[in-house]
């Protein structure tokens, strides 16, 4: 054991610092979908190269991310985590200096390696610091960054905009923070691997870690939720605001702050109570936690589904039944995330962590804003010729954006179904008891 991995942080400490990088990295991948609007406007964009900005972050995302975990399995995660910090956020500040399209997707391609890191090591040390019996309450703490940060970004990015006169200026705002943090982040020590759990953690890393980590089934019904959440969240955080500037005719600030309330204020709740709520479920029995997180998922396609069939005619019905069933999207964290640690090996939680986040990324949060953005340009199309126009005009961009997003409640529902069958096999796979 090293002697970083031989101090004794406090969980409260560490978890604190990882919630605010947590929120940090949420801010700063959610800029370009704040101000997606601008941004076409200003190089002439469809909605699928509109949604190629959120692809290739996500893309490099998941592909740095397998490197990444396996350095994080052996080496420092510390040492990973600051580099990553002070990565993401000098290229989240570069992306202010944008000069064309090209050069923005090539500055998000940094953001995406910095970040990639994140997720692995956060998950990795949160299992060293917390028992399984309260690590659903502890991811929920941790994952409240993604609300916190999503908030931050629809609701600060309208009004820095506005100040500015540029869409330009928050990027060069966010990056301040990052670097901050990274040197905070640089001076805590590391758990010991392991140290939460009954079972030591093997000092040597393990021989065969992938072939090793698909034998264990629950991880393959886990990695297929991963990929039709992500399918069902980027395209609802990438496409929230224009489709509400574009259908409801709101200001970008407006919109903005609407979705704020739908992917970020519902996350305050759903995390905090979906954490204790998962928990409770975990020691009633071992698959609790899972079958009540596909449980929720189903609620959150109905309350989704809802949205887009009822509320089309009224802004505040919309905003109401979607963050209804975004409410239920975020408990899919605090009763996956969890399952995922209690089914591998402390020496392999960073490794697992990277393969669930690159199937989840690579053909889900990848595909999801292009397929959506794809569908949604075809349908505008197809609108356009009903109508008998010649012209392409903001109207028939509502229509194809508006029918494209019933792709959402669908990818939810799978996501029900996939834990569901996890949840089944999750006894088996389990490693030992709390």
């Amino acid at each position: 054991m090293s002697p970083q991995e031989s101090a004794s942080p406090r969980p409260g400490k560490v978890l604190f610092l990882l919630l605010l990088a947590n929120l940090l990295n949420f801010f700063d991948r959610s800029l370009p979908a704040v101000v997606g609007e601008p941004i076409r406007h200003e190089f002439n964009l469809s909605d699928l190269q509109l949604g190629m900005l959120s692809t290739v972050f996500v893309v490099i995302y998941a592909i740095a991310g397998l490197p990444l975990g396996r350095w994080a399995d052996t080496r420092s995660r510390r040492t990973v985590l600051v580099w990553g910090l002070v990565v993401w956020s000098l290229f989240t500040g570069l992306g202010g200096l944008a000069w064309s399209f090209v050069s923005l997707l090539i500055l998000r391609i940094g953001v995406g390696v910095g970040e990639a890191c994140y997720a692995p090591v956060a998950n990795s040390l949160i299992a060293d610091l917390y028992p399984s019996s309260r690590r659903a309450r502890a991811v929920g703490i941790y994952m409240l960054g993604l609300p916190l940060g999503l908030m931050a970004a629809f609701f600060a990015v309208g009004p820095i905009v506005q100040a500015f006169s540029s869409w330009r200026a928050p990027f060069l705002v966010a990056a301040v923070p990052g670097l901050i943090l990274a040197w905070i982040i640089a001076r805590i020590p590391e758990p010991a691997r392991g140290g939460a759990d009954a079972v030591a953690a093997p000092e040597q890393p393990v021989a065969q870690p992938f072939r090793s980590l698909l034998r264990i089934r629950t991880l393959w019904w886990v990695i297929a939720s991963g990929l039709t959440i992500n399918f069902a969240a980027y395209p609802t955080s990438g496409f929230l605001v224009p489709l509400l500037q574009r259908h409801f005719q709101l200001s970008l600030s407006h919109a903005a702050s609407m979705t704020g309330i739908i992917v970020g204020i519902t996350g305050l709740v759903g995390l905090t109570l979906g954490g204790s709520l998962a928990d409770r479920m975990h020691k009633r029995g071992d698959s609790g936690r899972l079958r009540s997180g596909a449980l929720t998922m189903a609620l959150a396609a109905a309350f989704v589904f809802a949205a887009l069939r009822f509320g089309d005619q009224s802004v505040v019905a919309f905003t109401g039944l979607f963050a209804i069933g975004w409410l239920g999207y975020y408990t899919y964290f605090t009763a996956v995330y969890p399952a995922i640690q209690d089914v591998v090996q402390p020496r392999l939680r960073a490794t697992a962590m990277a393969l669930y986040f690159a199937a989840m990324y690579l053909l889900g949060g990848a595909m999801g804003p292009v397929v959506v953005g794809a569908i949604s340009d075809h349908l505008a199309l197809a609108a356009m010729s009903a109508a008998g126009a010649k012209e392409m005009d903001e109207a028939y961009r509502s229509i194809g954006l508006y029918q494209a997003m019933y792709v959402v409640p669908l990818m939810l529902l799978l996501t029900a179904v996939f834990i569901y069958f996890a949840a089944r096999c999750f006894p088996k796979d389990r490693l030992h008891p709390d």
